[in-house]
């Protein structure tokens, strides 16, 4: 006979007696103080002096090379998200076409009473089709992340990530723009 109830239970309290032991070794973790966070300065206008805070809290850029550093990150994630959107859209018109070669496959097939591919040849949109739809939507949350990103980071008003950030979208446009286009037309 299986206990699964009894056995989850045991575990945590194992767990428990463990954490209640480990919590005793004379340390003080009391959560009643302050923690000492980086600050950084929010300047309302556009600037080029460090002592930003990029993203969070802690990452306050004080020094000319980490300011470059950022700006170089920046750079090159929105190279990267030019990337995405050329194999979003390239990944795109390959599952469109499979979708239409598989429908025109299935229109040539006798036709049955209950066949759904009929109705998939008066559609006006493609079918549900999860080994397309899933990275489709992982695809796009990847891209509306970077949109996240590069907005937070334009919002702190510093112009050498303003810079960086149009400066890497226009070389990536350059690099993968050609796909996007190519991918669309089909």
């Amino acid at each position: 006979m299986k206990f699964p109830g009894a056995v989850s239970l045991l575990f945590f309290s194992g767990v428990l007696l463990v954490a209640a032991h480990s919590s005793s070794d004379g340390m003080d973790m009391s959560m009643d103080g302050s923690m000492s966070l980086a600050s950084g300065n929010m300047v309302p206008w556009l600037h080029f002096t460090p002592g930003d805070v990029l993203w969070f809290q802690g990452w306050v850029l004080k020094s000319p090379g980490a300011m470059f550093g950022a700006c170089l990150g920046l750079f090159l994630l929105a190279i990267v998200e030019r990337w995405i959107a050329a194999m979003r859209s390239l990944a795109e018109a390959y599952w469109r076409k499979r979708c239409l070669v598989a429908a025109a496959e299935d229109s040539e097939k006798p036709l049955k009473s209950s066949t759904p591919s009929r109705i998939i040849g008066s559609r006006t949109a493609l079918p549900f089709i999860p080994a397309h739809d899933i990275p489709r939507g992982l695809l796009h949350m990847g891209q509306a992340a970077f949109g996240f990103a590069f907005m937070l980071a334009v919002m702190t008003f510093q112009v050498g990530f303003i810079l960086s950030i149009i400066l890497g979208l226009g070389v990536g446009e350059m690099l993968f723009g050609r796909y996007i286009i190519m991918g669309a037309s089909h």
